[in-house]
């Protein structure tokens, strides 16, 4: 998952995100990377989200300094989840809730799971709602939400 660590809309990924580390039982880690703009100190990601998504087990975060790693995986907005199979190729690209800030089932956590379970999905992608990633002139503020 790709996050902006001051998006209020993205607590409601990473609560679906806990949901999905949840039930898929060890089958899946995960990374968090928190874009931190380049003009503000590095503090500015230690948020209550980063602490959230921390405590859940299976997770990492990382500090994506400048946004360099989100722009490389195409991220735009906050919340955008991507899933890998083991061998590198791209199963799922997309977001997590079913619109801004909602929390509870949605088609990119079924995907996710089916995805892990080794069922095939109709579809592997899914819109992303949250906070636009790329945001300098706001750095430090509440950033502009998309969607």
């Amino acid at each position: 998952m790709v996050a902006h660590p001051r998006c209020p809309c993205t607590r409601a990924s990473i609560g679906e995100l806990a949901r999905i580390m949840a039930r898929a039982k060890g089958k899946l880690s995960a990374v968090v990377l928190f874009v931190r703009p380049e003009s503000v100190d590095c503090s500015w990601n230690e948020t209550d989200l980063w602490r959230s998504a921390r405590q859940i087990p299976g997770v990492t975060t990382v500090v994506d300094a400048g946004g360099v790693a989100a722009k490389k995986l195409g991220a735009e907005t906050s919340g955008h989840v991507l899933l890998f199979a083991p061998d590198g190729r791209l199963l799922f690209n997309g977001g997590i809730t079913e619109s801004r800030g909602h929390a509870g089932g949605n088609l990119g956590e079924n995907t996710i799971l089916s995805l892990v379970t080794g069922e095939t999905v109709q579809r592997n992608q899914t819109p992303v709602f949250g906070c636009a990633l790329a945001n300098p002139e706001r750095a430090g503020q509440r950033p502009k939400c998309a969607r």
